[in-house]
C-alpha cells in the first residue's frame, strides 16, 4: 500500500521535471498602463499597446518611475516598462514593411529595365536604319556634287558657245555686209559699163554715119 500511495508523488515529480525542462516564450504584444500617479491602484488613465513611442518628461530617483506625455496626455508609467529600442515585433513589423517595399521598388526597376531594354533595342535598330540612311545620303549626296559639278561644265561650255555664236553672227553680218557692198560696187560698175557702151553706141552711131556720107562725096 505504501508503495501505491507514493505513486502519485512519483508521477507529480517526474510531470514537475517536464514542465520545467519544456521552453516557453513571453509575447511582448501586451498593453502598458498610463497611471495618474507613480502608485499602483485604480488610477490607470489608459492602456498603450508595446511598442509605442512616448515622450519622457522625468524619471525618478530611484529610476522606478517615469512620468511621460503620449499626444495629450500626461502620466506616469513603470520605467522598466521602457526602453530606448523598439521591441523586436515593431522591427520586425518594420523589416517586413521596408522589404516589402524593396520587393516593389525591385519588381519596378525590373519593369522599367526590360522597358529600357526593349527601347535599348529599338534605338539600336533606329540607328543601324540611320546608318545605312546616311550611307544612302552619302551616295547620293556624291552623286548631286558630280551632277553639279557636270552642270557647272555645261554651263561653262554653254557660254564659251553663246560667245562663239555670237562671234560668228558678228563675222556673218560682216560677211553679210561686205557681200551687199560687193553686190551695190558690181551693180554700179555694170551700171557705168552700161552707160559707157551706151554712150559710146550713141557717139559711134552719131559719127559714123556722118563718115560714111563724106566718103561717098
Amino acid at each position: 500500500m505504501k508503495q501505491y500511495k507514493a505513486l502519485p508523488l512519483v508521477f507529480f515529480f517526474l510531470a514537475t521535471m517536464v514542465r520545467a525542462d519544456a521552453i516557453v516564450y513571453i509575447t511582448d504584444q501586451v498593453d502598458i498602463p498610463i497611471r495618474s500617479d507613480k502608485a499602483f491602484g485604480n488610477n490607470i488613465i489608459r492602456s498603450l499597446p508595446s511598442g509605442t513611442e512616448l515622450s519622457i518628461l522625468q524619471i525618478t530617483d530611484d529610476n522606478a518611475w517615469a512620468q511621460i506625455k503620449y499626444e495629450d496626455t500626461v502620466g506616469w508609467i513603470i520605467a522598466s516598462y521602457l526602453s530606448k529600442d523598439p521591441p523586436a515585433r515593431e522591427e520586425l513589423k518594420k523589416l517586413k514593411r521596408t522589404h516589402n517595399a524593396n520587393k516593389l521598388l525591385i519588381s519596378k526597376f525590373q519593369s522599367e529595365k526590360e522597358e529600357l531594354e526593349k527601347q535599348l533595342v529599338l534605338l539600336k535598330q533606329e540607328n543601324a536604319d540611320l546608318v545605312v540612311q546616311s550611307s544612302k545620303s552619302q551616295a547620293e549626296k556624291a552623286h548631286i556634287e558630280q551632277i553639279y559639278q557636270d552642270a557647272l561644265k555645261l554651263e561653262h561650255e554653254n557660254e564659251r558657245l553663246i560667245q562663239e555664236t555670237l562671234q560668228l553672227k558678228t563675222e556673218l553680218q560682216l560677211a553679210e555686209n561686205n557681200t551687199q557692198i560687193e553686190k551695190d560696187t558690181r551693180l554700179r560698175n555694170w551700171f557705168i559699163v552700161g552707160a559707157l557702151v551706151l554712150f559710146f553706141g550713141m557717139v559711134i552711131g552719131y559719127i559714123v554715119p556722118g563718115l560714111v556720107k563724106r566718103r561717098r562725096y
